[in-house]
């Protein structure tokens, strides 16, 4: 079956991630490079000339992303529902799990080269990523806090007042530099060092195996329109035929109350598959054999479903 050469190829677009949680980063990096562009991908669309990042900066947005204090109850923190040795998401779960373990409508998206990306969250709503956390902290199925709660709460222990203060220059902790933080620190997980990426830059003269590059050239013929190369997606929004859910989610019509944007999510990355199951935006597929099983054969021609996907419900 063709579609095992797909799988063959998907599992080389795996990265070694570049986010470390462990203490032992300054132990192995002696000099803090702040973000830098892959030679194989795009220019980014985030404006870091109002965020330049630094090391303190990122250190802090490090320690804001595990901080439990987010949280109205203290009990989550950012890392709970975006795990870091699931690529920043939530394995396990078809839909996140928040506070008092209330559950969300949609399953956590990774948070990986976020730097590339113009609109937030599966069903969009959001075009700034320094405006993105408020969402996951105030909604009530997830952390249920307010940023005034939250910044009293970072701002009543010292740890933190000398932090900003390293950050930014002053130990008030305002909502902006709170934010910017916690941006620094996504910015720069970046999915790049996969053996895809190897041979593209030509590193070492690695090389597809036989049934890697069969993989490849399938993959280019049914699926790069929308998961476009080297970021494996288009950031785009599309309908691919999902059959709608028990609470018929509309996707990023929610966000723009255009009827032509019912049943459309954001196209997510491919990268590392192999450790962000389950799939789709509600995790209804708990394998990437489902995956390909709804694209060869069960397409549900819904109302505005993409026109690469309506041939009779298959590809």
């Amino acid at each position: 079956m063709k579609l095992r050469y797909i799988k063959y190829f998907l599992v080389i677009i795996v990265f070694a991630y570049a986010c470390k949680k462990s203490e032992d980063i300054e132990e192995k990096v002696e000099t803090f490079l702040g973000f830098q562009t892959p030679k194989n991908f795009p220019e980014t669309a985030y404006n870091f000339a109002n965020n330049p990042i630094t090391k303190e900066g990122f250190e802090l947005g490090r320690m804001l992303f595990y901080e439990p204090r987010l949280s109205r109850d203290n009990s989550i923190t950012c890392g709970s529902c975006h795990i870091q040795a699931s690529a920043f998401t939530q394995h396990g779960h078809d839909v996140s799990h928040g506070i008092e373990d209330r559950l969300g409508t949609r399953n956590s998206p990774p948070i990986m080269n976020l730097a590339w990306s113009k609109a937030f969250m599966w069903g969009g709503g959001i075009y700034d990523l320094d405006l993105f956390p408020i969402s996951p902290i105030t909604a009530h199925e997830e952390m249920d806090e307010s940023l005034e709660n939250v910044l009293n709460k970072l701002s009543a222990m010292d740890k933190y007042k000398s932090k900003f203060k390293a950050a930014f220059g002053t130990a008030n902790i305002t909502t902006a530099n709170f934010l910017k933080a916690l941006s620094q620190f996504m910015l720069m997980c970046v999915s790049s060092n996969a053996k895809y990426d190897k041979v593209m830059r030509k590193d070492d003269n690695v090389s597809f195996t036989a049934v890697e590059l069969e993989g490849y050239e399938l993959f280019k013929q049914k699926c790069a329109s929308c998961h476009t190369e080297p970021l494996f997606t288009d950031n785009g929004f599309r309908n691919n035929g999902l059959a709608p859910s028990a609470i018929n989610d509309l996707g990023l019509y929610t966000a723009t109350l255009l009827n032509a944007d019912k049943y459309k999510f954001k196209t997510p990355s491919l990268r590392n598959l192999k450790y962000t199951a389950p799939y789709m935006h509600d995790g209804r597929f708990l394998t990437l054999d489902a995956v390909f099983m709804h694209y060869t054969h069960v397409v549900q021609a819904t109302e505005n479903l993409d026109t690469l996907l309506n041939k009779n419900g298959a590809r």
